[in-house]
């Protein structure tokens, strides 16, 4: 049996572009509701019991997602072996869109909230993990920032796309949550006919990371999203209390202004950062630089008495985060330790985006006190810079 040839030194433009549009295309089967459309649903069906039963959703949503994007990474890593291909996987994530969002639009109960969203976590883990593992087995080497960079345009066109819905008054929230599966499909369908690239064997080094490496990386990016996840949940209020005498509208309308310029900055500075990582090399010392302009942003946030501070305290904070988490998921790639299990080693990376929020509010409700978020921020800051650090202790790649 011929061995496989290996994976091609470069990558085209149109399939990177293609590909970033494939990984918007999953952030905008998620985002767009669990930011909105899904708290409107659940006030709809619970009343005043909406903030106990959106924080149950919130958990046990987690737990299941965790879980099935360890599954469908793994089950992805079997149809490779078996010379099937991950895209497979994609589109029957994709499928299973199709039918969880009617679902939560038909909810009468909370019970029926609940498994709504337990399948769209399932169909949302069954479409990214398998699409994640397919920059692992097609980008090479050398283009993995770059390549890792673009996962940042997910966020900014999924806000868009879910300003946009709001912005149409006539549309009912049925209608609403049915067009969220179909723009996933038209953005991630283009890239899945692409024919995949030959895969590589093992990576391609003269002895395979150690462990260590991806336990620390593992743990850095904890770090991070911790601190992510808090200042996200948490950012309304945040903004309310160093907007004083300003409306709850008010803030409300300021903030998605604010969200929609931060993504929008965050965009070149990835592309840059990745592309600077992959000429220079130096992985780590720019992954730690982006952490260390979140903890800036967060001690800024943390001492900001007026909204303005405050705002670019955030801006900051965002953007340094952003960077961060986008090309650390490449990066990580790099050390993973066998390429026949690259979509099941991607499911336990995942965790770090599930896990901050079971951990991250429970941190939160004990530091913040009457007098703000400073001391919560602070203390965020310093998980934030630490995250970095811990980046320079990975010896590998």
């Amino acid at each position: 049996m011929a061995a496989p040839s290996p994976v091609p030194a470069h990558r085209s433009a149109a399939f990177l572009g293609l590909y970033a549009l494939a990984s918007a295309g999953g952030t905008v089967a998620w985002l767009p509701l669990f930011t909105l459309l899904l708290p409107m649903r659940i006030e709809a069906v619970a009343g005043d019991a909406r903030i106990g039963l959106a924080t149950f959703v919130a958990v046990a949503g987690a737990i299941v997602a965790s879980a099935a994007n360890i599954a469908a990474g793994w089950a992805s890593d079997r149809s490779v072996e078996r010379g099937g291909g991950r895209r497979r996987w994609v589109a029957a994530g994709l499928a299973a869109l199709v039918l969880a969002y009617p679902m939560i639009a038909l909810a009468a109960t909370p019970v029926a909230i609940l498994l709504a969203v337990l399948l769209v976590q399932v169909a949302v883990n069954l479409l990214l993990a398998p699409l994640l593992a397919i920059m692992a087995d097609e980008v090479p080497d050398a283009q993995i920032g770059f390549a890792s960079s673009l996962l940042a345009f997910g966020a900014p066109l999924a806000s868009a796309f879910l300003a946009l819905l709001v912005a149409m008054p006539d549309l009912g929230m049925a209608t609403r949550l049915m067009v969220v599966p179909v723009a996933a499909i038209l953005l991630t369908a283009p890239f899945l006919i692409l024919k995949a690239a030959p895969r590589a064997g093992e990576p391609v080094r003269s002895t395979p990371p150690p462990p260590r490496d991806l336990a620390i990386a593992w743990f850095a990016r904890l770090l991070v999203q911790i601190a992510g996840n808090v200042v996200a949940l948490y950012l309304f209020y945040y903004l309310r209390g160093v907007a004083a005498g300003q409306s709850a509208e008010s803030v409300a309308a300021r903030t998605g202004q604010l969200l929609t310029i931060v993504n929008l900055l965050a965009i070149p500075a990835a592309l840059l950062c990745g592309r600077l990582s992959d000429r220079t090399g130096r992985r780590r010392t720019i992954l730690f630089g982006a952490a260390a302009v979140a903890a800036a942003g967060l001690v800024a946030m943390g001492t900001a008495d007026h909204w303005l501070a405050g705002a670019i305290g955030y801006a900051v904070f965002a953007i340094g985060s952003a960077v961060f988490v986008a090309l650390h998921a490449g990066f990580a790639m790099l050390l993973l330790p066998s390429a026949r299990r690259r979509g099941r080693d991607l499911g336990f990376l995942n965790l770090t985006n599930t896990a901050p929020s079971i951990i991250g509010p429970p941190i939160a409700w004990l530091l913040i006190g009457p007098e703000g978020f400073g001391t919560a921020l602070i203390a965020l800051a310093a998980l934030t810079l630490a995250g970095g650090a811990a980046m320079l202790a990975v010896r590998g790649s």
